[in-house]
């Protein structure tokens, strides 16, 4: 006899409210539905893959468990919160994730209520939880909040100064460590299971306090003494002691795969324990797709995929990518040179640094989720004569500025900053655009900072980062392919503070700092053919400027339009401050400054995101028009 297929129960969930209805038996196939619904709308839009896919199991059993929202629910980076997108009233959007008008990949305040807090940048959940935590404990409500935090954000320092903070303010904080680098074996059998479930249930508690009163009554020696053995006999089984000696109680590992064991260890914690509490669960990044599980990576970023192949879409490439040439040139710099250095902060792909490790393991370093250690760590090689190179993205160079200001600026030191991710990145949208790295590395004394045209001046800023041993010095790239321009041997020294003109004209002048350059000599071309003879010139450098040029541009041109992928205080702003300086706007000058709009641009393809911001060759041109008080004469030079 045939027995009939089970009914669907992820149909039946709209809101976690109605998770709690369903049995805890049925929750191994809704995990099975709801990791089969997230494979199949990632394969459709790409994205965070391998970590949704670990966290199910536990996504599901703390819905079910807490009442969110209302029970604050706060994921670290949010690179894991697809699940919960699901399981919160957006399944019918999640195949709009990261496209643009769509769902954000990372929880976001403004598109639900159960997202009580963004997250795009790792290590600050416990931190954010905490400041919940105690807003409940001042406005006298009877709240849960819940913090999930993976172990690779737990390499960050600000994780751990929030667990020391709410240590020692005994908050009411349940911190769930997501473990699934399987550096600790997952725990097996019913052994486990029974130890977890015991040391958070209400006996156990209440033996603890009774223990803890009585030793007290003998005496804070002997208290001390009888506490601490008592937990370094439990850490050294439950590896807890560090947790422990932070003031938080510590549960597990256990497998964050089990209903079995997660729905009442999370029972016991909700109802027997108000103070610090964290949760120690192993998971398998990837979990449950093939592919994924067999991938290195597990998965963790894909494009769009085949859900029965796993095989990603692959774009043709025209050209290198940016991060590619920089690692390659990088490589061709060290072979002569064996005081530089790759640095990285747990983004060895991402950065270009791994072409480097390949080569020069010894010479690579990998901090982890640890931007201010980064830099301060390069800081300590140059004092010692090394060439660090520091590749961090400028979305996340932004968490080390004062480490870049105090340790490096101040006192002269040259690291050097290779800048990833400059500009629009896409479908990550605002947490991850780098906006702001040319604003507030160009206003710090004796700062050099440099931005590629394309990949060839790319090459020519790593040999001349290199050479350079005077100061700080940082060049900019975006994410992406380059433009395809032919390719040096070697990359030669760049002249300090020198730009170079690209096209020469006589009445308008483009001014370009970064990737711009290609879309302002395509702009160049449609004003040449509405009889606007242009000039086009690529800055290179924002400190120092280029004076000799500005200028020459500012001079021989009525009109100066500067153009850049970065937010206003940038380039534009230190070309103005020069001119108004030389009394250069005095005679009749138009200039104008292109910058990134001054609001936080949700995702979209890179070059709709440009073209909306006015920072493509029609958005040129159409500047140059207005600052001549003309209408554009549309000559279809350039399509």
């Amino acid at each position: 006899m045939t027995s009939l297929p089970k009914t669907p129960l992820l149909d039946q969930v709209n809101l976690p409210a109605d998770l709690r209805k369903i049995d805890d038996g049925d929750m191994p196939q809704l995990a099975r539905e709801l990791r089969d619904e997230m494979i199949d709308a990632v394969s459709l839009t790409g994205g965070h893959l391998g970590a949704g896919l670990g966290v199910v199991e536990l996504t599901i059993a703390i819905h079910k468990v807490f009442n969110t929202p209302e029970d604050r629910l706060i994921f670290d980076v949010g690179h894991q919160c697809y699940p919960h997108k699901i399981l919160t009233g957006r399944r019918d959007r999640i195949r709009t994730l990261r496209q643009e008008g769509g769902l954000s990949g990372f929880t976001k305040r403004g598109e639900s209520d159960y997202d009580r807090f963004g997250a795009g940048h790792s290590s600050t959940s416990i931190s954010a939880g905490l400041g919940m935590a105690v807003a409940a404990e001042l406005g006298n409500t009877d709240r849960k909040v819940i913090a999930v935090i993976g172990d690779g954000a737990m390499s960050a320092g600000m994780a751990y100064e929030a667990l020391n903070n709410a240590g020692a303010l005994d908050a009411r904080l349940i911190v769930i460590l997501n473990d699934n680098d399987m550096s600790i074996a997952p725990p097996t059998g019913a052994m486990s299971a029974y130890l977890a479930r015991l040391a958070s249930g209400r006996t156990y508690m209440g033996f603890r306090e009774f223990g803890k009163k009585l030793t007290a009554y003998l005496g804070k020696t002997v208290d001390r003494a009888i506490t601490r053995a008592v937990e370094h006999a439990r850490g050294y089984v439950t590896g807890g002691t560090m947790f422990e000696e932070l003031g938080f109680y510590h549960i597990g590992p256990i497998d964050g795969h089990s209903f079995e064991h997660l729905l009442p260890v999370l029972r016991n914690v909700r109802d027997n324990i108000n103070g610090p509490v964290l949760i120690h669960v192993v998971t398998q990044k990837g979990k449950g797709y093939g592919p994924a599980e067999a991938a290195i990576d597990k998965y963790h970023g894909v494009n769009k995929f085949d859900v029965i192949t796993g095989a990603q879409a692959k774009a043709k490439p025209n050209a290198p990518s940016y991060t590619a040439v920089f690692g390659e040139s990088l490589v061709q710099e060290a072979r002569l040179d064996d005081r530089i250095v790759g640095i990285t902060a747990a983004m060895p792909g991402g950065t270009g640094i791994d072409k480097f490790a390949e080569i020069f393991p010894a010479r690579t370093f990998d901090v982890g989720i640890a931007e201010q250690h980064a830099v301060t760590f390069a800081a300590g090689l140059a004092s010692e004569g090394y060439k660090p190179f520091c590749a961090l993205y400028s979305t996340f160079l932004q968490r080390a500025y004062d480490q870049v200001v105090h340790d490096v600026a101040i006192q002269g030191l040259p690291v050097r900053f290779p800048i990833d991710r400059a500009g629009f990145v896409g479908a990550d949208g605002p947490t991850h655009a780098g906006s702001f790295d040319t604003t507030f590395l160009a206003t710090l004394p004796g700062f050099v900072v440099m931005a590629a045209a394309d990949e060839a001046e790319l090459k020519h800023m790593v040999r001349t980062a290199a050479a350079y041993d005077e100061g700080p010095i940082s060049f900019r790239y975006p994410r992406g392919e380059g433009v395809g321009v032919q390719m040096p041997e070697r990359g030669e020294i760049l002249q300090i503070g020198k730009g170079r003109i690209v096209k020469e004209g006589t009445k308008v002048a483009l001014l370009s700092f970064g990737t711009r350059l290609a879309d302002c000599l395509v702009a160049a071309e449609d004003l040449d053919a509405a009889g606007l003879s242009t000039t086009v010139a690529d800055a290179r450098f924002a400190k120092p400027l280029d004076h000799d040029l500005i200028r020459r541009l500012a001079r021989d041109h009525a009109v100066l339009v500067m153009i850049e992928e970065g937010a206003i205080g940038g380039f534009g702003s230190h070309v103005l401050q020069f001119l108004a300086t030389e009394g250069l706007l005095d005679h009749g000058l138009k200039v104008r400054s292109l910058v990134l709009p001054d609001i936080w641009v949700e995702q979209a393809k890179p070059e709709v995101m440009y073209a909306k911001a006015g920072l493509d060759s029609a958005g040129v041109v159409s500047t140059v028009f207005a600052a001549l008080g003309q209408k554009r004469i549309e000559v279809g030079v350039a399509g």
